[in-house]
């Protein structure tokens, strides 16, 4: 059996699963959620050891310090991961429910909540989403058919062996939750073919991996992920706040999507401002690529044209000085992935024209990028950072993996 005919068996096998999944009490999703986070503890040394093979192979070929870092699993990212599907439990079930509503006739219509169905994932080097995203489709009433890249398979199916012990316990089918084990790009192709089998494909990575996505699939897409994010220091900042939630959102953990790429400065305070951030940046070995204006002030590399445009993942940032609001904002509408975006600045009504005219899912006042995350906003977990605008935006947590359901009770009604 050829790659294709491979992942379209896993499909179909994840679509007849789908009955079960979504027909399954609360209380048995949540069951199932409760085992897997114990597992995901208590074996972690067979995850570790899973993960240090890829970690190890990674090493060899070449993989970049940033994608390395997401691609490590340690104990206390296992520990939090683990949190983070035991605090699913907690949540209320987001299916069913809904607004019931008469019409003149009589008609009675419900509005319910109800799973999308299987839900195919194309993601990266970052073996945690495997079990975030596992965990967030069980407790929504879905499947999940998952194909990480070849650094992380060892990892990847290590957590599949888990979640289908999970599964098992809850006396849910083994099928809601499949790992493709192919790691050739046929693996990929072929799942972005699967209309009919898988009902949505969210890919989670970089730019190339969500162009090739979006364009190629036949399924329909949610697009997410890439992160250009940015800080303006307006000329009304604490520039303590400001230095300090920059360190943090460049610094804390440069390789994820919520890390910032750039900062824009207001010229009325880049004279005094810029120094003290090269020092901060210095202390961390942040490469600093700035404008003419900023090189004219600090000593830093230039600045080209696809440097405003990069994300770099990595201790790298561009650095602009820029003469007002409007141009700031102008400048982010321009360059960004339309992810997170923050304004520092003690002056409301600048607070509140950035938090208008900035078209990002995530726009902050004085607080750090870094919090774009579903756990961070109260989702437990998230299968994504929606950077598009239909049907789910920002964090995509349960309610994301849910659409709407029409029940319509009449007493022989025509028309």
């Amino acid at each position: 059996m050829d790659i294709f005919e491979s992942v379209r068996e896993i499909c179909e096998k994840a679509k007849k699963a789908s009955v079960n999944v979504r027909c399954a009490d609360g209380s048995v999703r949540d069951k199932f959620l409760s085992e897997f986070a114990f597992l995901l503890l208590h074996k972690k040394d067979e995850l570790i050891s899973a993960n240090a093979k890829d970690v190890e192979e990674a090493e060899k070929s070449g993989l970049s310090r940033a994608m390395l870092d997401r691609l490590t699993l340690t104990e206390a990212r296992l520990e939090a991961l683990s949190e983070g599907v035991k605090k699913l439990c907690t949540l209320s079930d987001p299916l069913g429910g809904g607004e019931v509503f008469k019409r003149p006739n009589g008609m009675e219509i419900k509005k319910i909540k109800v799973p999308l169905g299987v839900v195919g994932v194309i993601f990266e080097a970052r073996p945690n989403v495997c079990a975030d995203i596992a965990a967030l489709c069980i407790k929504s009433g879905n499947c999940a058919v998952l194909r990480g890249g070849k650094e992380c398979i060892n990892t990847n199916l290590a957590i599949e062996a888990l979640a289908k012990n999970a599964l098992g316990s809850a006396g849910l089918p083994e099928d809601s939750v499949q790992v493709i084990p192919f790691t050739q790009r046929e693996g990929a192709n072929a799942l972005m073919q699967m209309r009919g089998y898988v009902d949505v494909l969210i890919p989670r990575g970089g730019k190339g991996l969500i162009k090739s996505v979006t364009e190629s699939s036949k399924v329909p897409v949610i697009e997410t992920g890439a992160g250009n994010c940015h800080i303006y220091v307006h000329s009304d900042a604490d520039t303590d706040k400001a230095l300090s939630i920059i360190e943090n959102a460049k610094v804390s953990r440069p390789s994820v999507c919520n890390a910032i790429e750039t900062v824009l400065v207001s010229r009325d305070i880049a004279d005094d401002f810029l120094p003290r951030l090269k020092d901060v940046f210095d202390r961390s070995f942040v490469e600093i690529r700035g404008c003419e204006k900023t090189r004219a002030i600090i000593d830093c590399a230039q600045a080209g044209n696809e440097d405003w445009e990069t994300e770099y993942n990595d201790l790298i940032c561009a650095v602009g000085v820029v003469d007002s609001e409007e141009a700031a904002i102008a400048h982010i509408n321009r360059y960004s992935t339309a992810h997170s975006e923050a304004i520092i600045t003690e002056s409301r009504s600048a607070a509140e024209m950035f938090t208008s005219l900035v078209d990002s899912a995530c726009v902050y006042v004085n607080a750090s990028t870094r919090f774009t995350d579903g756990g961070e906003f109260g989702f437990g977990a998230e299968v994504g950072i929606s950077t598009q605008k239909l049907h789910a935006r920002g964090p995509m947590g349960l309610s994301a993996l849910t659409t709407d359901k029409y029940v319509i009770s009449g007493n022989g009604q025509i028309r």
